[in-house]
């Protein structure tokens, strides 16, 4: 890589500034109390009869205090006399296989031994029903058995369309639940149909089978539990779209709208169904939805450790770093990625063997901009959105934007031995 480093060793790399956005904070503090109270004041448990078996629906996705809410949920049935278990409703994540969905679900704490129920895990499906046009609707061979099923989701914006239902309740009852084949037949005719379809093959579902109801979380912007709802299932329809209003309104966001570059130092699938939410970085994998930050380039440094080696959103990236490469695990990934039939996501980019070599190409391939003075943003994911880093080009714009607070004066970036970024989120 000799040649490499003679290209950019004379690449220089700006000082950098730490800066805080500021966003709501406001959260449900004690989230075990606050579901018993939920889950005992909708009259659910007259929906519940003695020795039903009641499957409870648990995504892929990172959401803060998940193992205690979905615990609430089995410990309510449990004292409505019925016999609850967990399945796996995550599409294609974890490989596609039932082994890798059980093992996510356990890196998020949802066990048997803490549930005190069973996980039962299969890609086994049964086709809940058609389309007018022919599509299956495919559910979980498992819950499509059970007397009862619950679904637990946050809802929040979708990365790829805008609809009245993104992702949430509705999206887990037909891809979450679907498995490989639901998900392939949601994604197969691409995201532009998303927002009619999502319903529709939800109410397929619902027709077809037990729902009993939902339970639908809305985080902060700092991704913390800030509204939980207990939604009968013939309430879901009506109340979803107003909690997906919710969750836009409190959604973290970057408050600069432009930069030459924008650096973010891990994704994951824990973090965003790509990898990195582009309704924050403005990569977006469908021609479907917009927003979010402009840049020119993106450089990625690292994968989640909860991401198990996919790498979906790397392909978003212009560059990345030998240490994340050493890390992807395609049998996780590409099942993902021939399933929602957009394959670019999981494309490799420009491997270099540092963070700091990353950083110095990045500035070298930009075009039209002052590469002594360029604009940089340094994230540490999109999940956590606070504390930031910006070049000392931002500084003028940061000290005109209310939201943001600058925190300390600019000073060279800091890399370690290994030419990693030193960063104090």
């Amino acid at each position: 890589m000799s040649v490499i480093n003679n290209i950019l060793k004379d690449v220089p790399i700006p000082k950098v500034v730490k800066v805080r956005q500021k966003f709501d904070a406001n959260r449900i503090e004690d989230v075990s109390e606050y579901m018993k109270r939920e889950l005992r004041s909708k009259g659910l448990q007259q929906k519940i009869k003695p020795g039903m078996s009641i499957a409870v629906g648990a995504g892929s996705r990172g959401i803060d205090n998940h193992k205690e809410i979905v615990k609430e949920v089995v410990d309510f049935l449990k004292e409505c006399g019925a016999e609850p278990f967990v399945f796996p409703a995550m599409g294609s994540h974890a490989g596609a296989n039932a082994q890798g969905q059980k093992e996510m679900l356990a890196g998020y704490g949802i066990t048997e031994e803490y549930l005190g129920c069973p996980v039962r895990a299969t890609m086994e499906t049964v086709v809940a029903g058609r389309t007018e046009d022919g599509l299956e609707v495919y559910t979980d061979l498992y819950a499509s058995q059970a007397d009862g099923i619950v679904v637990i989701n946050r809802i929040k914006p979708h990365t790829a369309f805008r609809g009245t239902y993104e992702s949430g309740l509705f999206k887990m009852l037909t891809i979450g639940m679907g498995k490989q084949r639901g998900a392939k037949s949601m994604h197969e005719a691409g995201y532009q149909y998303f927002a009619e379809r999502i319903p529709l093959f939800a109410n397929i579902v619902m027709r077809r089978f037990p729902v009993l109801f939902g339970v639908g979380i809305v985080e902060n912007a700092f991704d913390k539990t800030a509204y939980i709802e207990a939604i009968p299932a013939e309430q879901i329809a009506e109340r979803e779209p107003e909690l997906l209003k919710m969750a836009f309104s409190k959604m973290a966001q970057l408050y600069l709208p432009e930069t030459d570059i924008l650096i973010v130092k891990e994704i994951g699938k824990n973090i965003s169904g790509s990898g990195m939410d582009p309704n924050i970085t403005g990569r977006w994998p469908s021609a479907y939805a917009s927003g979010g930050l402009k840049s020119q380039k993106v450089g990625i440094m690292r994968l989640s450790e909860l991401s198990h080696g996919n790498f979906m959103g790397l392909g978003h990236a212009e560059a990345t770093t030998r240490a994340c490469f050493d890390e992807l695990d395609f049998a996780a990934t590409y099942p993902n990625a021939l399933t929602n039939t957009v394959m670019f996501t999981s494309r490799i980019p420009v491997v270099l063997d540092t963070e700091k070599l990353v950083i110095q190409a990045l500035i070298n391939g930009c075009v039209g901009i002052d590469k002594q003075m360029p604009r940089m943003i340094f994230i540490k994911n999109t999940m956590e959105m606070e504390t930031i880093y910006v070049s000392e080009a931002h500084l003028e714009e940061v000290r005109k934007i209310p939201s943001l607070e600058i925190l300390e004066e600019a000073e060279k970036l800091k890399f370690n031995e290994a030419g990693e970024c030193i960063f104090n989120w």
